[in-house]
């Protein structure tokens, strides 16, 4: 198994789920991003994965479905009826490795953070990069720029803005020329 990267990981019966899924994902070359266990139509079990590049089609989440789906019968660890959802983390994606930080530099995030820092646990402004496991980030609200400690992050995310779905449309260009 492929020791897991990610620095915001599941607790409770979403950790569960998320240990029961990733080596099925690992072993068709894909990488756990969140797994998710809501009331939703009863109960939804919500998979986000992708490939190193970032990439996740509609083939990719139809492999790792039927890949999930046994393991989860197997080992049961929703314990009742559930719809199982796999998907690509979107353009507003979660992040939740280091190489995330680094690979969206330039765009827009929000994030939390465990505890209190610079007087403060939600933060929203521009990635500028990582460095000594701090990320660097330029706050929306002041322009000023503060250095927050990876391990401190609990939850961040893409925002989706013009400039990022401008990015992705141009991708998705130059993926389909190649």
């Amino acid at each position: 198994m492929i020791a897991d990267d990610r620095l915001i990981k599941e607790t409770g019966l979403d950790a569960r789920v998320a240990h029961v899924v990733a080596p099925s994902l690992e072993a068709l070359g894909y990488r756990l991003v969140r797994v998710r266990v809501t009331g939703q139509n009863g109960c939804t079990v919500q998979v986000m994965a992708e490939r190193e590049d970032g990439t996740f089609n509609i083939e990719d989440c139809e492999a790792a479905s039927q890949a999930i789906s046994p393991a989860l019968d197997v080992d049961d660890p929703i314990g009742r009826a559930y719809h199982l959802e796999v998907s690509s983390p979107g353009l507003d994606r979660p992040l939740v490795r280091e190489v995330d930080f680094v690979r969206w530099a330039g765009s827009e995030a929000k994030l939390e953070t465990a505890i209190p820092l610079e007087g403060r646990r939600r933060f929203r402004g521009i990635l500028l990069g990582v460095a000594d496991g701090k990320l660097a980030m330029r706050l929306a609200d002041s322009a000023e720029t503060v250095q927050l400690p990876l391990s401190e992050i609990s939850e961040a995310r893409l925002v989706l803005t013009d400039e990022l779905i401008e990015q992705s449309l141009r991708a998705g260009k130059k993926a389909s020329v190649n």
